[in-house]
């Protein structure tokens, strides 16, 4: 009788750990999953900000300076 107890405690005692061992990776494949995302997002931002605004921005103010050297050079 104490040796069927004994492998029933074992019994449980693996269960819950296996149990725990389920939730501790499904909560480890979540965190991986939401920092992808928010690497993802950190990368669009990066993207939108560089490429969108700042790009367009340097090559207007560049086209901005060479026009008025321009204008200023024909109206002398």
């Amino acid at each position: 009788m104490n040796s069927e107890t004994s492998k029933a405690d074992k019994l449980s005692a693996v269960s819950t750990v296996n149990l725990q061992s389920k939730e501790d990776a499904e909560l480890e494949r979540k965190l991986r999953e939401l920092q992808f995302r928010q690497e993802l997002r950190k990368d669009w931002i990066l993207f939108i900000v560089r490429d969108v605004v700042i790009f367009p921005a340097a090559i207007l103010f560049i086209f901005v300076i060479t026009g008025y050297t321009l204008f200023t050079l024909i109206h002398r």
